[in-house]
Parts: structure tokens; C-alpha cells; sequence
């Protein structure tokens, strides 16, 4: 099977970039494997509250889709900070990235 998606380290450089021009500001709180790393995306509301997010496999279509990684919707940041780290520990090559927005969208939805 041939590849031909793009790299996770220039997937994220592409989709951030942007997000300078609309003052929503992010973090890179771990840089994962450059070519396959996963993402791991906490979406901060800035009011105590955020969504985390991950990437699956969905295997009938052999497409990455995004999935909670928590049961709830939205998780107070704690509780998403610990999963987070627990995640990191287990996996080195996950990308974590944090998004402060008000609205919470996924902009790798876009």
C-alpha cells in the first residue's frame, strides 16, 4: 500500500500557521514523530473547560477521523492535562497540541 499522505509535522505547520492571523493562539506541547505521529488536540474554551480530541483509524476506509478521547464532550482542563500525559508516556510519538478558542472547533475539520 503507497502512502501519499502528507507528514504530520507539516500537516500541523499548515493548519496552525493560519491560525496566527485570527488571534486564536496554540501550543506544541509535544513534537511527535515528524512523518506518522498521531495527534492528540485539546481545545481550550479558556473557561475551565476543554475538548480533547484524538485521531483513529477508521479501518473500512483507511482514513484518520477524530473521535473524544474522553467519554464526555467537554472535560475540565485538568482532568484532560493528566490524560494528556498519560498518553505522551505511552506513546513518544504523539503530537499534543492545545488551541485556545472560545468556540472549541477542530481546525484540522476545516
Amino acid at each position: 500500500m503507497v502512502d501519499d499522505r502528507l507528514p504530520t509535522g507539516l500537516w500541523v505547520d499548515a493548519v496552525l500557521t493560519p491560525l496566527n492571523g485570527r488571534g486564536i493562539f496554540y501550543y506544541i506541547t509535544q513534537k511527535g514523530n515528524h512523518a506518522s505521529g498521531l495527534i492528540l488536540l485539546k481545545l481550550n474554551g479558556l473557561k475551565g473547560r476543554a475538548r480533547l480530541l484524538t485521531q483513529q483509524r477508521d479501518f473500512l476506509d483507511d482514513k484518520l477521523v477524530w473521535a473524544a478521547a474522553l467519554d464526555e464532550e467537554t472535560v475540565s482542563e485538568t482532568a484532560a492535562d493528566e490524560y494528556i500525559a498519560r498518553a505522551i508516556a505511552r506513546d513518544p510519538d504523539l503530537w499534543a497540541l492545545e488551541i485556545e478558542d472560545e468556540a472549541m472547533e477542530n481546525p484540522f475539520e476545516r
